[in-house]
Formats: structure tokens, C-alpha cells, sequence
């Protein structure tokens, strides 16, 4: 006699089959929304996504534009590289989109008002530190006030998905001085669904009332999902939930890239649409996702990040390098500094203060985007290589400086 044995609340095969089926429709939808719900056009060789409105305001570069649009798709390199640019596209999309995923399944949206609460002070001491350094550094090299506020958004933004990536192989995720370093990251995240818009309105020249509206939207759109996640986020995961991982995989995925494309629609980030996507998922759900996502981020993130190395052209490096390094010199102090005030002000010891600074110094996926809107509205020739140098420098730094921090202190300080 044969025993047929199920997991529990998977109930029969065609169900499973059927929702099978249209998580992998919705994640088709997902990407498709993402890609190809903006008409493309080309300006100069780079890409700007624009939205078919009357004001024609471009929502987004992409992330591998952004990248190769500073520095040219292989160009400079010891040798000749031949890749298909639509892969590149899209593997850099997904890679940022699980990046902010993952980050935003850290948070139950309750626990992201109470860390934004009390994070906000720190928050207003990051945005101080950090963006100043780069409006300044703009305007020292002769920029104009729009190229100088663009730098200061790439030096203001750690980059989410190095510091994940950190935290975890350091194993610090339980530390006291984490919850401090998540807080900022989150307020950093969710600011730059306001500047990103803004930002691109100015560079199309639309003046501050015309970049208005886009910002109003995206704010709007923000509220809207932080209300929904608080009121509705056990129900939506209940919804979303399932035993057969494969079936939790593809509805989360498959949401995300909704999400994702339905918020580069509405005039917000692509990321921070996924971010918000992760805030609103809670319990077994987020548990499980996180488990099953982390592959997927890891390699995608991979992608992103290589290709960026690909698309850089050595050649242009040695002009900017000087001012790229001491940029990013005064920016890994400000960060330290950040990180060491806001531990401080949680009351945690010397060593996590160190710790926490340390873990805010590297740039990565947000810089390159803000720096791509600049280079492909042609603001500054100098204004790309100069923050691809600074991201490369910081993006090696940044991890290197968290994981030896604590041997550059005295062993005897108090954790």
C-alpha cells in the first residue's frame, strides 16, 4: 500500500500548479513593466527612460547606463569586451531591486516608523556631513550649482547592498551598533525618492515649480505604501506565504519586479519601490524569502557590480584621480564621524562606534544612478569620471575599513 504524504496547507498538486502558473505570469508582467512601460529615447548615446506625459520628465537611467553612460560600455580596457547590453540592463536592475528587497525585509513596517523616529536626528546629521562635502567639492572645481548638488547626492548615499553584504559575512547583524547603521540606511533610501525626481526635473530644466509635482507623486506614493504596509502588511503576507518554496520564491520575485516597474511608472525608484515592498512583508513570509532571495541577490548583485567594472574606461581615471581620492578621504571621515555620533546618541560603547562609522563609508548603486542622470543630460564631461573614480575608491575601501576597524583600535577599548 502506497502512503501519499503532503506537506501541510499545500493541499493538492493542481492549485499549486495553478498558482504556479501566475506567479510566473506576474513576474513576466513584472519585468516587462520595468523595461518596457517607459518609450526609451537616446540622447548623446545614453538612455534616458521617459515617461509619455506632457511634461515629458525622463523617470529614470538605468543602472547600467548610469554606469556606462560615464564611461563608455568597454571602452579603455587591456581588452576588447563583447557583451549583449540588453543582459547588462536588466541583470543591473535586478540586482538593485533585490538589493533593496532583502534590506527591506530586515524591517516590519511598525519597526521602521519606530527606527525612523528615533533614527531622524541622525538622519539630518548624515544629509549635513555627507552632501555637503560633494556641493562643495562641485562648486571648488568650477561646476554649476546643479552639477554641484548632483556630487553631493553621490557622496551623500552609502550604498545598502555593500553594507548587507558586510554585515552578514562580518556576522554583525546582531550587534547593538546594527539597528543604528539600518536606521540611517533606511532614511537614506527613502530620501532618495524625493531627490531622484527632483534632481531630474532640474537637469531637464524644468526649474524647481516643475519638479514639484513628480516629487509630490513619489512622496505620495511612499505614504501611500508605509499606510498600507502598517494596516494591511500581515494580511498581505498571509496572502503571499506558502510551504513549497518554489511557489514563495516566484510570488515574491514576481512581486517585487510589479512593484518595481509600477513605481519607476509612478516617478519613483525602481529600488526604493522594492524597498518599500520588503517593509510591507512580515513574518514567516519575510523569514522564508530572505532564505530563499539571498542566493539570487548575491549573484544579481554580482552582476551589477561587474559590469560596472566593465563599463569603466581606465584611460579616463588619472585626470580625476586626485580630486576623486580627497572627496573621498573627507567623505570616509564624515561618514566615520556619522556613524560614531549616532551610536554615541544610542549609547553604545567606543568599539561600536568605530564599527558603526566604518560600516557607512562605501558607495555604490545609488551614486552611479545619480551620476548617470548628470552625464546623460551632458551637465559636466569631468562630473562622471569623476564619480565612478570616487565609487570604485570607496566601494573597495568601505569593506576593507569594516572589517579591520576594530585592529586599528586599542584591543582594550569597551564594546
Amino acid at each position: 500500500m502506497s502512503v501519499r504524504i503532503e506537506r501541510p496547507g499545500t493541499g493538492t498538486d493542481r492549485p499549486v500548479q495553478v498558482l504556479l502558473a501566475v506567479t510566473v505570469a506576474v513576474a513576466a508582467i513584472g519585468v516587462l513593466l520595468l523595461t518596457r512601460a517607459a518609450l526609451v529615447d537616446r540622447v548623446g548615446g545614453y538612455r534616458i527612460v521617459r515617461v509619455d506625459n506632457q511634461a515629458g520628465l525622463p523617470l529614470q537611467v538605468d543602472a547600467a547606463d548610469a554606469a556606462g553612460g560615464a564611461m563608455g560600455l568597454g571602452e579603455g580596457g587591456l581588452l576588447p569586451l563583447v557583451t549583449a547590453h540588453e543582459f547588462i540592463e536588466i541583470g543591473a536592475d535586478v540586482g538593485v531591486i533585490l538589493l533593496l528587497l532583502l534590506l527591506g525585509l530586515e524591517y516590519s513596517a511598525s519597526e521602521l516608523t519606530a527606527s525612523l523616529r528615533a533614527g531622524a536626528p541622525a538622519g539630518l546629521v548624515d544629509l549635513g556631513l555627507n552632501f555637503t562635502p560633494g556641493l562643495a567639492a562641485g562648486l571648488l572645481l568650477g561646476w554649476s550649482p546643479l552639477a554641484a548638488v548632483v556630487l553631493g547626492g553621490v557622496t551623500y548615499v552609502t550604498s545598502s547592498g555593500i553594507v548587507a553584504k558586510v554585515l552578514g559575512e562580518l556576522e554583525r547583524i546582531g550587534n547593538r551598533e546594527t539597528p543604528v547603521v539600518l536606521s540611517i540606511l533606511v532614511i537614506e533610501d527613502l530620501a532618495m525618492a524625493a531627490y531622484l525626481p527632483l534632481v531630474t526635473g532640474l537637469l531637464l530644466g524644468g526649474g524647481l515649480l516643475a519638479s514639484a509635482l513628480p516629487v509630490g507623486v513619489a512622496l505620495a506614493t511612499v505614504a501611500l505604501v508605509l499606510l498600507v504596509a502598517l494596516r494591511y502588511g500581515e494580511t498581505l503576507s498571509r496572502l503571499v506565504f506558502s510551504p513549497s518554496d518554489e511557489v514563495l520564491l516566484l510570488v515574491i520575485l514576481g512581486l517585487a519586479l510589479v512593484v518595481a516597474g509600477l513605481a519607476e511608472w509612478l516617478n519613483v525608484s525602481a529600488a526604493v519601490g522594492a524597498f518599500l515592498l520588503g517593509i510591507a512583508l512580515s513574518g514567516h513570509a519575510a523569514e522564508a524569502a530572505q532564505a530563499l532571495l539571498t542566493p539570487l541577490r548575491d549573484l544579481f548583485a554580482a552582476v551589477f557590480f561587474v559590469f560596472f567594472g566593465l563599463q569603466t574606461d581606465p584611460s579616463s581615471i588619472p585626470p580625476v584621480a586626485v580630486a576623486a581620492a580627497t572627496v573621498a578621504l573627507v567623505t570616509t571621515a564624515t561618514k566615520l564621524a556619522t556613524g560614531w555620533w549616532a551610536a554615541r546618541r544610542a549609547g553604545i560603547g567606543t568599539r561600536g562606534r568605530w564599527r558603526a562609522g566604518a560600516a557607512l563609508v562605501a558607495r555604490g548603486e545609488f551614486s552611479i544612478v545619480i551620476a548617470g542622470l548628470a552625464v546623460a543630460a551632458g551637465l559636466e564631461s569631468s562630473l562622471g569620471p569623476l564619480a565612478t573614480t570616487y565609487v570604485l575608491v570607496l566601494a573597495v575601501l568601505g569593506p576593507i575599513l569594516a572589517r579591520f576597524i576594530e585592529p586599528l583600535r586599542t584591543v582594550n577599548l569597551p564594546r
